[in-house]
């Protein structure tokens, strides 16, 4: 029965098809290029302005609405209106599910900035290359998680549940937040690798790589790097089995993941300068988590539409932002 509900919610199985592949990832490589080349930290190297930031969140956002109205247009020629609309939908309610979690993402580089002391302008060109190395990784993810659904169709069982323990984890743990320098991880990376204690080099220029005296030398800034890379694939470990709630199709997964990350780098220099105003957000994040996760165990028993998926993401975004806002100290230890 799972599985005949899961094809119920995704007939045609998938509207991927090499064509669209290739076109998507066409527009991806663009994308990456309109981003490298024209968000730009200021020439003075202080930190990108809220408003210029809050500009570009804004393009991206209307960039991913122009590719969901080209995406119906086309489904709507090859398949009829209603597997447009319902395609349209489900990538829509991703999209937001995508864009909210990835909040978590941008709280967890901001500690890792900071306590790194990294400068505004090395900030943007590390979350650049973030986020082309979280595109490959969750390309990657999204087609294996694809495969394993089609495969083990109970597999969403154990989705649900994850997503559920997560949220409720984070729930009981918002406040816990750990130095990275005293994680793990980064004892680790110490042990294994060779650190040097500056990243400049001897013109001055921060570097992610440095050789003295023919030695090589990995700098904190590739330290970073690594950390912001591996943040990504512990946060896509939640996000990708939340999206197959919403849909099991791998072009609509994928194609919602790496819009809401393509704008990532301007979500974080626009959430940056507010995640003080909306501490409640971590909330948020784990109520929608819980829904998720129990929408994905209730699947044999109630499908919830699609209509009221998007509104509940919406909704508990909104109400927390508004809280966040009037109440400045509510939630606060």
């Amino acid at each position: 029965m799972l599985l005949a509900a899961v094809n119920q919610m995704t007939e045609p199985m998938s509207i991927g098809s090499p064509m669209l592949y290739a076109v998507f990832f066409a527009i991806v490589a663009i994308l990456l290029l309109v981003d490298f080349f024209t968000f730009k930290t200021p020439k003075n190297g202080e930190a990108v302005s809220m408003k210029q930031a809050g500009i570009w969140s804004a393009i991206w956002v209307g960039v991913s609405v122009l590719f969901a109205g080209g995406l119906w247009w086309y489904l709507s020629q090859n398949f009829g209106g209603a597997i447009a609309t319902q395609k349209v939908g489900e990538f829509f309610t991703g999209y937001l599910l995508e864009k909210s979690l990835a909040i978590d993402n941008v709280f967890v580089w901001l500690m890792i900035f900071a306590a790194f002391a990294v400068s505004p302008a090395m900030q943007r060109k590390i979350l650049l290359y973030g986020v082309i190395g979280a595109i490959v990784m969750r390309t990657v993810m999204i087609f294996a998680g694809a495969w394993l659904v089609t495969e083990f169709s109970w597999i969403l069982y154990i989705f649900g549940a994850f997503l559920l323990y997560t949220g409720v984890k984070m729930w009981q743990n918002h406040d816990e937040q750990e130095d990275p320098k005293q994680s793990g991880l980064y004892k680790f990376l110490q042990k294994h690798l060779k650190i040097s204690d500056d990243s400049h080099d001897a013109s001055g220029q921060e570097r992610f790589v440095l050789v003295k005296n023919g030695v090589k030398y990995f700098t904190p800034l590739a330290v970073v790097l690594i950390l912001v890379e591996l943040s990504d694939v512990i946060f896509a470990v939640d996000s990708i089995p939340a999206i197959f709630a919403v849909t099991t199709d791998p072009f609509i997964v994928l194609t919602a993941n790496l819009l809401a990350i393509l704008g990532l780098r301007a979500m974080f220099f626009l959430l940056s300068g507010l995640a003080d105003k909306f501490h409640l957000l971590p909330y948020a994040l784990s109520v929608i988590l819980v829904f998720i996760g129990a929408k994905m165990l209730l699947l044999d028993v109630f499908h919830v539409p699609m209509a009221i998926s998007l509104g509940f993401i919406a909704t508990v975004l909104t109400v927390t932002a508004i809280l966040s806002v009037k109440f400045p100290n509510l939630g606060k230890a």
